[in-house]
């Protein structure tokens, strides 16, 4: 089982992406944790889109009653969109279309694509991510994405990596797995801080930029490890999942 990581998405080269590629995506805060959060909280599926002109475009085709439109961009709300935070969407979106846009992790959903497999993980829900990714494998490499923000690297990206890999290495076994260098710095960067997560992601540029914005709560959700039974993939133009269970405990 070959596994390479990449530091951010402007790393992940599309041209090269093809059968033999299955990409893991994380953006712990927030994007993959709040695509995770709501399938288990209800959603039907989730939309990554590019823009807010393209989310209205899909909005256009739905009833109202049918979607959520939620997104951000450079951290600031978008007019007419719930700010995508998972606690603020878990009564909106049960039943619904969730159409999300992004600064930074549906950009790196939808620059995935041409891959084998595209999974959504999180540290909600790496564990039953890394078990399917196990299950499915077959003999591709798997490309480990952190999203990033705006072409820089993010800590929290870089741990949950090293926490889906944890519990990869646990299912397939050490001599079963090859790691390159920027994988194995992952994982033994996650090794050294297993128990600091909630703190950890507190102390990152985006964890601080959410204490400040008085959202606590959310970070303190999202920080919170193997909480979800849910491992969402992209299917066509959408995040989907087989089954969404949340075993959440304040």
């Amino acid at each position: 089982m070959r596994i390479h990581l990449l530091f951010k998405k402007e790393e992940l080269d599309e041209a090269k992406l093809d059968a033999t590629k299955t990409v893991v995506v994380f953006d712990v805060l927030l994007a993959t944790s709040t695509i995770s959060a709501c399938l288990s909280f209800g959603a039907r599926t989730v939309i990554p889109v590019a823009d807010e002109e393209e989310a209205r475009e899909i909005a256009k085709n739905l009833p109202t009653e049918e979607y959520c439109m939620a997104g951000e961009w450079n951290g600031l709300p978008i007019e007419g969109f719930s700010y995508p935070l998972p606690l603020a969407l878990q009564g909106k979106v049960a039943g619904k279309t969730l159409i999300l846009r992004t600064t930074n992790g549906t950009v790196a959903i939808r620059k995935a694509a041409a891959a084998r497999k595209v999974w959504i993980a999180s540290l909600l829900n790496s564990p039953a991510v890394a078990r399917k990714v196990y299950d499915e494998y077959e003999d591709e490499t798997i490309l480990l994405t952190c999203a990033g923000s705006a072409n820089q690297f993010c800590l929290e990206d870089f741990y949950g990596a090293g926490y889906f890999l944890s519990e990869l290495i646990q299912l397939a076994g050490e001599n079963a797995v090859q790691l390159t260098d920027s994988a194995l710095a992952a994982k033994l960067f996650y090794d050294s801080r297993k128990d600091q997560n909630e703190t950890l992601l507190a102390q990152t540029q985006v964890g601080r930029a959410m204490l400040e914005m008085g959202v606590g709560e959310d970070l303190h959700f999202v920080s919170q490890k193997g909480q979800l039974e849910v491992a969402p993939y992209l299917s066509g133009h959408k995040v989907v999942c087989d089954t969404c269970v949340s075993v959440y405990n304040n």
